[in-house]
């Protein structure tokens, strides 16, 4: 992958740095990379950043450096794709995994599906997770398939462009029907897991929506304006509803063997193409089950 970009008229940049910085805003840390692996090109030439530019030059950059992919180890697991190019993959995860390898589980995190797709592709790159879910929320996960998307796309979450919707299923009736819980979540004292609504915490917003309830169980949309570790969770339990099957902050259910929440939609700009993305991904059965049977 190659990013490329043609000095204009208009442009008053003093050398080849001051393109890279403002036209693809890269990091000083990739551009270290770019510089000690000698991947930056004026006019199809290997050169250094700080050479003077002109109009009509062409800047470019290239992403296609091999990487260390060793410390994940390949596991062929089936893979529902939901969109792919050659920035990202995008994966609809069941729940039961976690995204990232651990000591428990070494070698059937989502991450390792990947590692073992991208190796069937020839794509020699580590795998980089742009958002997170727990291992027992369902739903979507974009890989970046070289660090200047995930740069890029990690940006986004920061200010603002990059929208996650989920699907949950709560106990009881919320009251009002929609809403917005605006309340800091920080980690429990004395738990490296457990999370709580604490004045001292970060900014937490969540905001919801009833979509159909029985009055014992509500099958509600929510908007995350902030992205805490477990914040939807966190939310509903605090205000009286929380995610059936979540067993840390709330109880188990016979309904489901999980929290039954489900990352269900997300929105963004693409780093390259610069169009919106918007990627939806569908029901799990254990959650699609519940929600037919109201």
């Amino acid at each position: 992958m190659k990013l490329s970009y043609i000095v204009k008229d208009i442009d008053h940049f003093d050398n080849i740095k001051e393109v890279l910085k403002t036209k693809f805003e890269i990091s000083d840390r990739l551009l270290l990379k770019l510089k000690k692996l000698n991947l930056i090109f004026l006019n199809g030439s290997p050169c250094n950043v700080k050479v003077p530019v002109k109009s009509n030059d062409v800047v470019e950059i290239s992403l296609d450096y091999d990487e260390d992919i060793t410390n994940v180890v390949p596991t062929k697991i089936n893979l529902e794709i939901l969109f792919e190019d050659d920035c990202m993959l995008v994966v609809n995860k069941p729940a039961g995994y976690p995204i990232h390898p651990s000591m428990l589980h070494f070698e059937d995190s989502i991450s390792n599906g990947v590692r073992y797709y991208f190796d069937s592709t020839g794509l020699n790159k580590k795998t980089r997770p742009v958002n997170r879910l727990d291992k027992d929320t369902s739903g979507i996960v974009i890989f970046a398939k070289n660090e200047y998307i995930q740069e890029c796309l990690v940006k986004q979450m920061k200010d603002g462009r990059f929208k996650k919707e989920y699907i949950a299923i709560c106990d009881g009736l919320l009251t009002p029907n929609s809403g917005t819980v605006d309340a800091p979540i920080a980690r429990k004292e004395n738990s490296i897991i457990e999370r709580c609504i604490n004045e001292s915490g970060d900014t937490a917003i969540t905001h919801y929506n009833v979509l159909k309830t029985n009055g014992i169980v509500s099958i509600v949309h929510l908007v995350l304006e902030t992205g805490r570790t477990h914040q939807i969770r966190v939310h509903m339990s605090y205000i009286g509803n929380s995610i059936i099957g979540d067993t840390l902050y709330g109880h188990p259910s016979e309904l489901i063997s999980r929290q039954a929440l489900h990352s269900s939609k997300v929105s963004f700009i693409h780093p390259i193409t610069h169009k919106q993305m918007i990627i939806e991904a569908p029901l799990f059965n254990d959650m699609k089950r519940i929600i037919d049977s109201l």
